[in-house]
């Protein structure tokens, strides 16, 4: 089966969608389809054509944000028609616009979308709009997090959360408990704010309170000079293991510090983002807080209580292990055969 993905960026960018595109695809090919991958380039180093674990990709050359950026778009998928046109299965993750007006050309032709999260809070009307017209013109979709249903009105095929690639046992030692990672945007959906301010309140009580934050973004400027950040990275997954605690709110950085037992704390600012934490199957095993005091105190109780923190995560564990990549891939392939 040819199978055409879009999304808007793509491996080696980093973020949880090219990561999700990734994997899946990754499996796809391993089990005897063609995968084709349609994205923008994310820098003008990028190579337009290229392919990676037998993944062929087509950049868009790099565009200019504004309103005509979408007539770019479409042009150059009007040049380049013969990827839409030898496609069995189109899946669109997020950007289902890009593929719209082609819709009406290829009536026949199967098209699906992933809807993965949210852009802002709180939403804006032309963004629960598109999702609604993506929905209604797909033949199936999948949506990351049940919280969707509420503020979207949506109507899944299926509910998921991703995928992760489990750890030994024997690797998932623990070399200091005082500890913990941050991992993901520094931007305000995932909380880095949050988390800094409460690292400085619990250096007082334990200075020698180990921790690091890995990725980018625009509050990188406002986290104090003496917290130390690491530029983002692939695999950066792979620090969880050097930690007690993860400090992770969005669901792959979630998944994937549960799949190395480490006990997960997730932060809101909003009723949103809220929903998105507790209207999930494994919001009983991460520790949810709204507020930096709230913060230090549910660290302080874990580290007092480490059996409680024991039984939550492996009572994770037992949960996530299921939540692997191939199953992911699986779920994208019942929901094509479902049209």
């Amino acid at each position: 089966m040819n199978i055409l993905f879009f999304s808007r960026l793509f491996y080696p960018h980093i973020g949880g969608v090219e990561k999700h595109v990734l994997e899946v695809s990754r499996i796809l090919i391993k089990r005897g389809h063609r995968v084709i991958i349609v994205t923008e380039q994310s820098s003008p180093k990028s190579r337009l054509n290229e392919v990676i674990d037998e993944i062929e990709i087509f950049r868009i050359p790099k565009l200019k944000d504004g309103k005509l950026k979408k007539f770019k778009i479409w042009k150059w998928l009007w040049n380049n028609y013969s990827v839409i046109k030898n496609a069995d299965i189109v899946h669109c993750h997020d950007v289902f616009f890009w593929y719209l007006p082609f819709k009406f050309l290829y009536l026949t032709k199967k098209v699906f979308t992933t809807f993965h999260g949210y852009k802002n809070y709180p939403l804006k009307s032309k963004d629960i709009l598109m999702h609604k017209i993506a929905e209604k013109l797909s033949a199936g979709n999948i949506c990351i997090g049940h919280f969707m249903k509420k503020w979207y009105s949506a109507k899944p095929t299926y509910i998921s959360y991703g995928g992760v690639e489990l750890i030994k046992n024997d690797e998932l030692r623990i070399n200091n408990d005082k500890s913990a990672v941050f991992i993901g945007r520094l931007d305000e959906q995932t909380g880095i704010l949050t988390y800094t301010k409460a690292v400085e309140i619990m250096r007082k009580k334990i200075p020698s309170f180990e921790f690091l934050a890995i990725g980018d973004g625009k509050l990188k400027d406002q986290i104090s000079s003496d917290i130390k950040v690491l530029k983002a990275q692939n695999n950066a997954s792979r620090h969880f293991q050097n930690y007690n605690f993860a400090f992770v709110s969005r669901y792959l950085s979630i998944l994937e510090a549960l799949a190395v037992k480490r006990l997960v704390f997730a932060v809101y600012d909003n009723p949103l983002k809220e929903d998105y934490l507790r209207m999930t199957p494994f919001s009983k095993y991460i520790v949810i807080c709204n507020s930096s005091s709230d913060l230090v105190s549910k660290i302080s109780f874990y580290l007092e209580n480490m059996k409680q923190k024991e039984k939550m995560v492996n009572d994770a564990y037992n949960w996530v292990e299921n939540q692997t990549w191939e199953e992911m891939a699986n779920t994208y392939l019942r929901l094509w055969k479902l049209s």
